[in-house]
């Protein structure tokens, strides 16, 4: 109404500065708009990042060198040919206690002081407690609101009265249905979220394997979708006593540990605690270690069950393809290698070599990969999944997830010249009452008086294979023992050519390792 009594040309003048101005306006309120959209787009987009899930399966006591891992098939298959096998996987320490505590530290054992499986050795100890377990890998991951499971075997002396009971949750674990004790199939107890829980021989309600699995589906089911989750998942297979699941125990009743390489071969120029067992082994040994082998091997079909059953798990809630899952065991094992009947603790490479295969996103399948990688890496590598800043986490090992997704000229990049393998020996103070011939300071004689470990079978070796398949190993006894084997020319670890190599090379490898043995954190991973 009041353009009315305004002149047509002032009228035509207002309405084209009207227009404009409703034209400014309108662009105003669709930047606006626009703003608003992408800043809750944004918001909501920062919110719904989903960072990697993780899971973590760790076999007890399983070999890769002498056919341990033959009965996985189905994880060969789901987990190997889908992603990579590390061919050159070993451990800081072959023993249960400090070689898991390497495992969940990121440390070699001279920084954990895990030195074996008693609570003097600090397996489990208040001391681990306090100062190591708050800084294990999975308390970085629950801080990062990860949801965290652990189910099966934890550390040797978990649960006893002397470790705090099975009141004694760690850090950084949502769910906890942790073994008390060492491996076992039936007949065990169970510390579930600090409760006691005791099981018994229904193989339906009781068998381990099957337990471990069962509650990580159940708690796959019951997760909250809107935060990513790691899964620890540690069965007793294939550690002894050996007792596989009912439909299991006739497989493979014609198979025989294997006749090649060390079997049953004299320990000469060796340790003395490879030069004692009676050479050739008596039947009785061949019989029992022969057993013993074929008994691991059907205990571990039940591990193949639960990586497929896990699998078929993650496929179903399309979490799979945004899954990491590693396959790995804590150690290697012998069966009557240098006439040794059955165990792990020594050097070699049946004991120190695991299995390690890795799937998930970014790996490309039917992937092998030989730059070295150590169980100490496997919380490094974790930690980098999940988006930690690694510069701000103290452990000595690295990540090996850029091998793993890397394009292949980049691969070698973080490959380590050296490590570093350290075993502190296990001893009675007094002699075996089976074995008095040969006094005290032994442990785990088996029949026939072949004892596996002694006080002084404490050693320190330096392992390489970027530049030569060297070892050289350093024992802590009054003979100042030393053994040097070339794994190329000598893959069974026949020959100690100590007094045949150059001695400038063993002095090379004797600073090695003298610095691998008090390195910590980085210089651990940068030693010249």
């Amino acid at each position: 109404n009041r353009l009315d009594s305004v002149s047509p040309d002032r009228q035509t003048d207002r309405l084209r500065v009207w227009s404009a101005v409703g034209l400014m306006a309108s662009a105003r309120v669709v930047s606006t708009c626009l703003f608003v959209a992408l800043l809750t787009c944004t918001l909501r987009c920062s919110q719904c990042v989903k960072l990697s899930n993780i899971i973590l399966i760790l076999t007890d006591d399983q070999d890769v060198e002498m056919g341990g891992m033959t009965p996985m098939k189905k994880t060969k298959a789901l987990i190997g040919d889908a992603g990579v096998t590390f061919s050159n996987a070993f451990t800081v320490t072959p023993l249960c206690c400090p070689s898991r505590s390497s495992i969940l530290t990121g440390k070699y054992p001279h920084n954990h002081l895990v030195r074996n499986n008693s609570i003097s050795g600090n397996c489990s100890s208040t001391t681990w407690q306090k100062e190591a377990e708050p800084f294990a890998f999975p308390v970085y991951l629950n801080k990062l609101r990860y949801q965290t499971f652990y189910g099966g075997k934890y550390l040797n002396q978990y649960g006893s009265k002397d470790a705090g009971g099975v009141g004694h949750v760690p850090p950084g674990w949502d769910q906890w249905h942790a073994l008390v004790g060492n491996s076992k199939y039936y007949n065990y107890t169970l510390s579930a979220n600090g409760k006691e829980e005791k099981h018994g021989d229904n193989y339906e309600k009781d068998y381990l394997t099957d337990l471990v699995l069962n509650r990580s589906l159940h708690f796959l089911e019951e997760r909250s979708p809107s935060h990513p989750f790691f899964m620890m998942l540690c069965p007793p297979s294939p550690h002894s006593p050996w007792t596989a699941a009912p439909h299991y125990q006739q497989t493979f009743s014609d198979v025989k540990a294997p006749r090649n390489g060390s079997f049953n071969m004299p320990g000469k120029g060796k340790h003395w605690l490879l030069r004692q067992p009676a050479n050739p082994m008596p039947n009785s040994s061949v019989e029992y270690l022969d057993n013993a082998y074929r008994r691991r091997w059907q205990t571990l079909l039940s591990v193949d069950d639960m990586v497929e059953q896990l699998i078929k798990k993650l496929d179903s809630i399309k979490e799979l393809s945004n899954t990491y899952i590693f396959y790995t065991s804590d150690h290697g094992y012998h069966t009557g290698q240098f006439s040794l009947p059955i165990d792990k603790r020594q050097l070699y490479e049946f004991d120190i070599r695991i299995p390690l295969l890795v799937r998930g996103p970014g790996i490309k399948p039917k992937l092998t990969l030989q730059s070295p990688v150590l169980n100490i890496d496997l919380s490094m590598t974790i930690l980098d999944i999940a988006g930690v800043n690694l510069s701000t986490v103290n452990m000595d090992g690295q990540s090996f997830l850029p091998q793993m997704v890397s394009a292949p000229s980049l691969r070698n990049g973080t490959e380590r010249p050296f490590f570093l393998v350290e075993y502190t020996g296990e001893g009675h103070s007094s002699e075996d009452p089976s074995c008095p011939k040969l006094g005290p300071g032994l442990a785990e004689c088996f029949p026939d008086c072949v004892c596996e470990d002694a006080f002084n079978n404490t050693y320190a070796c330096v392992r390489t294979l970027k530049d030569a398949n060297l070892q050289y190993c350093e024992f802590a006894d009054n003979e100042s023992f030393v053994e040097v084997y070339n794994l190329t020319s000598d893959p069974h670890q026949l020959e100690n050519i100590v007094k045949k190599v150059d001695p400038a090379l063993l002095q090379i490898m004797n600073q090695r390792l003298i610095k691998l043995e008090s390195c910590t954190g980085d210089s651990c991973r940068n030693v010249k």
